[in-house]
This record gives C-alpha cells, sequence and structure tokens, in this order.
C-alpha cells in the first residue's frame, strides 16, 4: 500500500461488544489521532505500602469487569507480576503479593525478576507473557483460567529477548509470538520478529516483521505493544519505537497494520509517532520521557480503542482513539509502499 490507500471508513474490529470500556470522547478540537485520558495518570507512585511504582502493565475484560496483571517495581528496584481487580478500568484494587506461579508438579516457583507483562486470551484460556530472568531476559509464559491460579508453560526462547507477544487466536495449529531478540543493554538492536510454535514450549520458524528505523524517532529499536488487534483489514499493531538524542532516549509510540493471514508481512507502518511524551507525567519520573504501550480493550460495535501505557517507566496512564480515525491516519501517514 502506498500513502495515497482510502480511508478506511468500513474497517471494522473483531470481537465482541465491550459497553463497560474505559472511555472518554475526543476533545473538541482535537487534531491528533489519540487523545489522552484528562485525569491520568490512572495509577500514580506508591499505590500501595512496599511499591515505589506501578507501570507497563497489561489489562482484559474478565466477568464484567477487568482483571489485570502489573508490574510492581519495589523499594528495592525489583519488578514482580501482581493481580489486580477493576470494575471500570479506571479505579484499582491491586494485590500486595506477587502472583504465585506453579510447575507441574503444583510447587511455587521463584523468580529473579518480572517485568512488563502482557495478557491474552486463546480459546478460553488467558495467557500471560513476561520479560523473565533465564541468566538474562527472554521471554515466560504462564497460563490462567481465573486469575487466581497460575501455571508455568516455559521460557519461550535463549536470552537475550523481550516484549514477547501473543496474537490472541491461534493460526491453524499453530501459536504466532511477535518477540524482540535483544541484548543485555540499551543499545542498537532491536527488531521485532514473528515466531511460531504448537505448544507453547518450542518455538521456531522466525521471521522478520519489522526493522527499527529509518524514521529517527525509531531509530535505536522498537517493540510490540499491546497483542495485535484483529480489523477487517488486518492486525492493528501499536508499538513503542525509541530516539536517540543527546539527553538520552525517547520511547513515543506508533502504530503499523499486518496481513491477516500472513502476519510477519507489514501492510502499512507509521512514518510517524502516534504519541510522543509531552505531559509532566511522561517527561519526569524514574526514566524521563518515556511512553511505552502494552493493553489495549476494545468495543467492536462503536470501534472504540483504549490504549494502556507506562509513563516515565513510573506510571500508568490511558489514551483513545477510535479504529477509523486511526486507521484514516495510518493510511494518510503510511511509509510501506
Amino acid at each position: 500500500m502506498s500513502s495515497k490507500t482510502k480511508k478506511s471508513s468500513f474497517t471494522k474490529l473483531a470481537g465482541g461488544a465491550l459497553p463497560n470500556i474505559p472511555w472518554q470522547d475526543e476533545p473538541r478540537g482535537n487534531t491528533e489521532p489519540v487523545w489522552r485520558y484528562d485525569a491520568n495518570p490512572v495509577i500514580g507512585r506508591r499505590f500501595f505500602p512496599g511499591a515505589d511504582r506501578i507501570y507497563n502493565s497489561a489489562v482484559v475484560p474478565f466477568k464484567g469487569g477487568f482483571h489485570g496483571i502489573f508490574r510492581v517495581d519495589g523499594r528495592n528496584g525489583v519488578p514482580f507480576l501482581h493481580h489486580g481487580t477493576s470494575k471500570d478500568g479506571l479505579k484499582w484494587s491491586i494485590e500486595p503479593k506477587p502472583i504465585s506461579v506453579k510447575d507441574a508438579q503444583g510447587k511455587a516457583m521463584k523468580f529473579t525478576y518480572q517485568y512488563d507483562p502482557r495478557v491474552i486470551k486463546i480459546d478460553g484460556t488467558f495467557y500471560i507473557n513476561w520479560c523473565n530472568g533465564n541468566v538474562g531476559p527472554t521471554i515466560g509464559i504462564a497460563s490462567t483460567k481465573d486469575f487466581k491460579s497460575y501455571k508455568w508453560v516455559s521460557n519461550a526462547f535463549l536470552p537475550f529477548n523481550r516484549n514477547g507477544v501473543l496474537f490472541p487466536k491461534k493460526f491453524g495449529k499453530d501459536f504466532y509470538m511477535l518477540n524482540r531478540p535483544s541484548d543485555n543493554a540499551h543499545t542498537r538492536f532491536g527488531d521485532i520478529y514473528l515466531s511460531k510454535s504448537r505448544d507453547l514450549v518450542d518455538w521456531g520458524r522466525h521471521e522478520l516483521v519489522m526493522k527499527a528505523g529509518p524514521a529517527w524517532w525509531e531509530g535505536v529499536k522498537i517493540g510490540a505493544g499491546p497483542a495485535p488487534i484483529e480489523t477487517s483489514a488486518g492486525w492493528l499493531l501499536f508499538y513503542h519505537g525509541v530516539l536517540s538524542t543527546c539527553n538520552g532516549l525517547v520511547y513515543s509510540m506508533g502504530a503499523a497494520l499486518l496481513d491477516l493471514k500472513d502476519p510477519a508481512k507489514v501492510l502499512m507502518r507509521s512514518d510517524g509517532y502516534l504519541l510522543t511524551p509531552e505531559a509532566p507525567y511522561e517527561c519526569r519520573g524514574i526514566v524521563p520521557n518515556v511512553i511505552f504501550p502494552c493493553a489495549a480493550l476494545t468495543d467492536a460495535p462503536t470501534g472504540r480503542i483504549a490504549v494502556y501505557y507506562g509513563a516515565a517507566d513510573t506510571y500508568t496512564a490511558l489514551c483513545f482513539t477510535t479504529v477509523d480515525k486511526l486507521m484514516d491516519w495510518l493510511a494518510k501517514n503510511n511509509r510501506v509502499g
């Protein structure tokens, strides 16, 4: 496709209705493809005793409300995963103890760290992907059906690997996962790959999806965000891109459209960012100038999309768009073709 792609007025979201999706109408006079929740951040500092900050976390609808798996950094700086619940996706109750993941023998596992989770529902089971310590970062996988008990599945890849994100459906007999082979530091090493598995344990058939750059806003590295969103036009992917400046790194949010049957094929990709750090809670924090999307909710009948993102590696924030508005913007700002 080229930048002359027609507007996507008839693009439809797959999936069902979510009438209680967290939502705020587009501000009058808005000219941006997404808009921030005006009561951000949703989760602030020291949310409960012992928690220093909560960010880069995952939210899904469950039994009429919302459940989340949250990255919680303690006072010692080490992150672990905690479970939380909410009636409206805005006001949260988060458990002070990390979730307990049990192995095949029913024994609670110990982890050196856990961070940046995603939660994806496939065939009635919720799968949690996160960055897991295994002689370096890799992609840990666990499953749950009730957010009360969690079963260990596997470490998917050799270290070093980050940003593992499952697709929310199987392709034939295969699970597909986006991931980013990396190293153990913030270097110019970070492209998005697609990997396949029959059992969520053995992964292979790796294919390059998108490389970082050449646009400056994502010139250092890129990484998949929330689980890809199925639409009638393709898989809608929010992702983060990293810019290197004389004053440090800047993380912004972009979007791409992947082929429905072959998601290693990129149909459209934003030439510029969707959202970049501007608000105080995005620019000032433990790591300044970071927007890191990792969860999205959708309401198919209205086309509404709510995206949760980490802000400055300190806060949890929300922004909104609609599939039509986003696809129209992406078509006009597409660099593929």
